[in-house]
């Protein structure tokens, strides 16, 4: 079975590193004229798939929340969207922000990377407020099916700034306890890995020295992937890829949603295509 950054790196090769966000907000589902609904989700997903296909880019990243927010209806809209996603070949992260302890985070591993769950994605964003031990079992989990998880680290939000910087006893970090944390696991789980299964959540608008985060710790062989959200309308520049993230920038999944989501439905798959290239090009 092919661990989930084998998959990644694949994708890398053939399409690039953009990652299409599907954040379904209200005054988005109004400009493309859908009703917020669980129907009006599932449209406005699906139409987002298709213009991820047409654009060249291979990831998406569905946002939980906004399906959600419209109970057993919303998810039945999720579940339909990820579905085409999968089969027509793009890699889905789900981004559930999950995290809990013992049997209950298990859980939450178990309905969004398991084969053949109704929520199956190839991979998940999860919280380890509790220390990393206390997600040992989606980590587990995502080794043995080919999935993958990005734990939340340095956040692109200011109010997590005062908290992801606190010390701890031996100097680290709260952020960079979880990076070294998540470097340690992939690095233990087989050294003739390119890239690892367990990535981490750094945003592009975050300064990682004040976080005390080592990015050249990133890289090497099991590299830890990156997922990197803060591109286009929260104000980081693609141009300014290897500036933010160095040794890592070729394992980082470049996140952008509503840069290209406000296009409408006409314009996005064109939106698409244009950010894609632009990536690709920063990164050549």
């Amino acid at each position: 079975m092919r661990g989930f950054g084998e998959r990644l790196t694949k994708v890398f090769d053939r399409l690039g590193q953009l990652c299409v966000g599907i954040d379904p907000h209200p005054y988005l589902l109004e400009q493309w004229g859908l009703p917020d609904t669980a129907a009006g989700l599932r449209e406005f997903g699906l139409s987002v798939v298709a213009a991820t296909v047409d654009g060249d880019a291979g990831i998406i990243k569905p946002q939980v929340a906004f399906f959600e927010r419209h109970g057993a209806a919303g998810f039945s809209a999720l579940e339909d969207v990820i579905a085409a996603a999968r089969h027509s070949g793009l890699l889905v992260i789900a981004d559930a922000k999950r995290g809990d302890l013992g049997t209950s985070v298990e859980a939450y591993g178990q309905a969004w990377l398991t084969p053949g769950s109704p929520l199956e994605a190839d991979a998940m964003t999860i919280s380890a407020y509790m220390g990393v031990g206390s997600i040992q079992a989606p980590m587990e989990l995502a080794e043995a099916t080919g999935k993958g998880l990005f734990v939340l680290a340095a956040t692109s939000n200011p109010e997590a700034r005062s908290l992801q910087t606190a010390r701890l006893g031996g100097g680290q970090t709260v952020a960079s306890s979880i990076v070294s944390d998540v470097v340690e696991w992939n690095r233990a789980q087989g050294a003739e890995r390119v890239m690892g299964s367990v990535g981490l959540v750094l945003g592009a608008t975050v300064d990682f020295a004040d976080y005390a985060i080592d990015l050249d710790s990133l890289s090497g062989v099991a590299a830890t992937p990156v997922l990197a959200p803060g591109f286009g309308h929260q104000g980081a520049s693609f141009s300014d890829l290897g500036r933010i993230y160095g040794a890592a920038v070729g394992s980082t999944v470049v996140a952008a949603s509503r840069s290209i989501l406000h296009a409408g439905p006409d314009g996005v798959a064109e939106a698409v295509a244009a950010q894609a290239a632009e990536v690709r090009a920063c990164r050549a």
